[in-house]
């Protein structure tokens, strides 16, 4: 049984409870490294891509494990991605192509098409021996069914990031953190109903 979303909420703020300051922090060093690469002249797109990318799956497992763990790991998290460079930036690079291309044709496939991918950060954490198609694929698979309700999920955080706007955006360092554990929450709701599943036809 799938949880509700109304949960996968209440769960990442159960989990951010005493990590709100160090999570705020974290988004800080991403949106400030993003900033900083993007305002490069002449060349920011490339290194936003290059830098950005590997950084920005760190983010993701950051609150990843926090979620899992109820304890936000070190700072240095956010520049796991560099140890595995190749893997992770053509994985993230690849996924950020597709989305744009399918974008192009329609907004509407665009915003089905990041739902589908949206496991794939994670995926790649939990399966290293997966890169490129094969871990984005995975992720289509883990959401075919689900791709609404995670679209739902993301439209419930609108209202917050109005509010975040009027605070000129500094209320996006506690958005961001409570967005991302929120989506950890998901992939796990998916991988335990997947597992349970999986046991139910064994025995069967």
């Amino acid at each position: 049984m799938h949880k509700e979303n109304s949960v996968l909420r209440r769960e990442a703020r159960e989990a951010l409870e005493g990590n709100w300051l160090m999570s705020a922090v974290a988004a800080l060093i991403y949106m400030a490294i993003a900033g900083v690469c993007s305002a490069i002249p002449m060349v920011g797109w490339l290194v936003s891509i290059v830098v950005c990318l590997p950084i920005s799956w760190g983010l993701y497992i950051m609150f990843y494990q926090l979620y899992r763990e109820r304890k936000l790991p070190a700072l240095e998290t956010l520049f796991i991605g560099f140890q595995d460079f190749g893997r992770i930036l053509g994985t993230m690079f690849l996924m950020q192509l597709y989305i744009f291309l399918w974008t192009l044709l329609l907004v509407v496939p665009g915003i089905i098409k990041t739902c589908s991918y949206a496991m794939t950060p994670y995926i790649l954490r939990e399966h290293p021996e997966l890169s490129y198609n094969a871990a984005i694929e995975k992720s289509m698979a883990m959401m075919n069914g689900h791709k609404m309700k995670f679209f739902l999920l993301y439209l419930s955080f609108i209202g917050w990031a109005i509010l975040c706007l009027l605070t000129l955006g500094i209320g996006y360092l506690f958005l961001i953190p409570y967005m991302n554990t929120s989506v950890a929450a998901f992939y796990e709701d998916l991988k335990a109903n997947a597992a349970n599943a999986s046991e139910e036809t064994v025995v069967a």
